[in-house]
């Protein structure tokens, strides 16, 4: 069986995903696909890592894992989702990027020895990362959520190298939350392991938070005329739409950190562009793009 772990990261898609996957949970389970209730695996799945430490889990652990998380039913995959399967939000950043995403995955794959593990993750440009982060944590002072890090030193790429090298045989796929309104579509078709096309109810609702009305109406229409457009020709209509119809607030990002600056930001935003090109090179990832 395949296991497909969506592990976020925090501030991407805002659990969108499996808000979809689950609109869709009937059609899915009828391609032998499960979309569990994050309620009964989350917990479950950190307090067995946590009692594994590192092992990996007996034959009638992994067994019993299993029928609890999937309540009998019978799938070929399973997609489980939860942005703090790496790290919860506090502890996010501490020194750089999640730094224990090696060993969460790691135990996530020992978990289920005897399955195939894929992972699948956004990144986000740092310099709205970060602050997007620390207004989550209202109540906390920035300094508690990102530390006395240097904002400069923090890199995807280290998370991705950490996921290669501590849990080698998961599959890793990987996109820009930025690019998530161009490939929405193919996203669920990867999490969901099914064909990119697949007609899935509620697949433009992150373009709702991006696109005014008038441009979601247009789209409607154009999908009606044509439900199934190749990858191509939907990218191209999404993006052409964008272009007209996009949502101000979706796009002028405004945000306060303390000594922050505007060179600072176009800084950081440049090596977050560099680091995207080191992932797309890294040996065994597959990185979806417009």
């Amino acid at each position: 069986m395949q296991i497909a772990f969506h592990v976020g990261v925090h501030c991407t898609d805002d659990g969108r995903l499996l808000r979809c996957l689950q609109a869709n949970a009937e059609a899915l389970a009828a391609e032998g696909i499960a979309v569990p209730d994050p309620d009964i695996y989350r917990n479950l799945l950190r307090d067995a890592a946590s009692t594994l430490q590192g092992q990996i889990a007996s034959g009638d652990t992994e067994t019993l894992m299993i029928e609890q998380i999937m309540d009998e039913q019978a799938a070929d995959r399973i997609v489980l989702s939860w942005d703090s399967f790496l790290a919860y939000p506090t502890w996010a950043v501490r020194g750089r990027l999640y730094s224990k995403a090696g060993e969460r995955v790691r135990g996530l794959q020992n978990t289920f020895p005897s399955h195939d593990t894929h992972i699948y993750m956004a990144i986000r440009n740092p310099a709205t990362f970060l602050p997007d982060l620390c207004s989550r944590k209202r109540n906390s002072p920035v300094s508690e959520v990102i530390g006395d890090v240097d904002p400069l030193d923090l890199h995807w790429s280290e998370v991705v190298n950490d996921l290669r090298s501590l849990a080698p045989e998961a599959a890793l796929t990987v996109w820009c939350d930025e690019d998530t309104p161009l490939i929405w579509p193919e996203v669920l078709a990867a999490v969901a392991g099914i064909e990119d096309g697949t007609a899935l109810t509620g697949w433009d609702d992150i373009l709702h938070h991006v696109m005014e009305d008038e441009g979601l109406r247009r789209l409607q229409t154009i999908m009606a005329e044509s439900p199934v457009p190749d990858v191509e020709r939907r990218r191209d209509m999404i993006g052409n739409l964008l272009s007209e119809f996009v949502r101000p607030e979706a796009v002028e990002a405004e945000f306060e950190m303390p000594g922050w600056t505007q060179d600072l930001v176009d800084e950081m935003t440049a090596r977050y562009e560099a680091d995207i090109e080191r992932i797309r090179r890294t040996p065994g990832v597959t990185f979806l793009t417009p």
